[in-house]
């Protein structure tokens, strides 16, 4: 089967991104069956590794089936990864806005694990033109990836979710922020992220009655991918950011409920950061998690 695609598709993480930092979570996804689009590197192989470790059953949904000639790992080379840290692994190459291909994952995670119990929309696509610059290819793509994509993967996993004793459905997208300071540095990116987001709120609604959770997690801080190395400047940029591992850690939190953040009043329909999650599980100190950069001098993320 070939499935496809993705967010960490284009993301990429160094080695020290992968060491324990100081959360120690107090639950446990042993036994459970993650479905993550784009999780052959970077923030979505960082989270798939750390569900792996509790012995959690990991469907890999990603295209990058063959060396890429600028970016590292493969979704073969992430399942050994997981495999190795502990979890079982089943690599799938395709593409997250095809239809075929996310059918194909839902359909292979049931027979091969029994079931799904938690979806991760991680696949996106970035491009911060302003309106006059953006390609129109590059606009319809981060619709495609960002906002179908998701609400693709959620959509068809649902009957499964709903078989599940612990269904959850986690995206990768911002607070939704009506500051108009984000909608006009990339209008584009900021309507594609924002869509994602839309799609937590609302299925978050929606399925209150099925008992399956639904949200979102940002980070707080610049994470250190290989998008960002990319850009112009990317070497000197990611100094200020933060390994994957503190979106794992963050990740692992919200799905096991290894934290209580005040004030949510909810375990369904938050827009948590990853900062949140982790200092309601007890985290101090968050300095393990940077590349080197003082606290102070770490990059905000954008939409915060």
């Amino acid at each position: 089967m070939t499935l496809s695609n993705d967010a960490s598709d284009t993301s990429q993480q160094p080695d020290t991104a992968q060491q324990p930092g100081p959360y120690h979570g107090s639950g446990s996804l042993q036994g459970r069956t993650i479905l993550i689009s784009g999780g052959s590197r970077g923030i979505g192989l960082a989270i798939a590794t750390r569900a792996a470790r509790d012995g959690a059953n990991i469907v890999l949904m990603a295209k990058t089936g063959q060396p890429h000639a600028k970016l590292e790992g493969t979704v073969y080379s992430a399942a050994e990864q997981i495999e190795a840290a502990g979890g079982q692994a089943l690599p799938l190459v395709g593409d997250v806005r095809n239809d075929v291909d996310v059918a194909g994952a839902v359909d292979a995670a049931v027979e091969r694990f029994g079931g799904i119990d938690v979806v991760i929309n991680n696949a996106s696509a970035i491009d911060l033109s302003t309106t006059d610059d953006v390609d129109m290819k590059r606009y319809d793509l981060m619709q495609d990836i960002n906002v179908r994509g998701t609400f693709l993967l959620s959509k068809l996993a649902l009957p499964a979710l709903r078989q599940s004793d612990a269904g959850h459905i986690l995206t990768l997208s911002p607070p939704l922020n009506l500051d108009p300071k984000w909608a006009g540095l990339h209008l584009a990116y900021t309507m594609a992220k924002y869509g994602m987001s839309l799609t937590t709120l609302g299925l978050a609604e929606e399925l209150k009655a099925d008992g399956i959770s639904v949200n979102s997690l940002w980070p707080r801080t610049l994470i250190d991918t290989a998008a960002i190395r990319n850009m112009p400047g990317g070497e000197k940029i990611v100094q200020g950011a933060r390994g994957p591992g503190i979106m794992a850690d963050a990740a692992h939190a919200v799905l096991t409920g290894s934290h209580a953040v005040p004030d949510s009043g909810s375990r369904t329909g938050n827009f948590y950061t990853d900062e949140q999650v982790l200092a309601a599980a007890g985290v101090t100190d968050f300095s393990p998690y940077s590349l080197g950069a003082p606290e102070d001098r770490l990059i905000p993320d954008i939409f915060l």
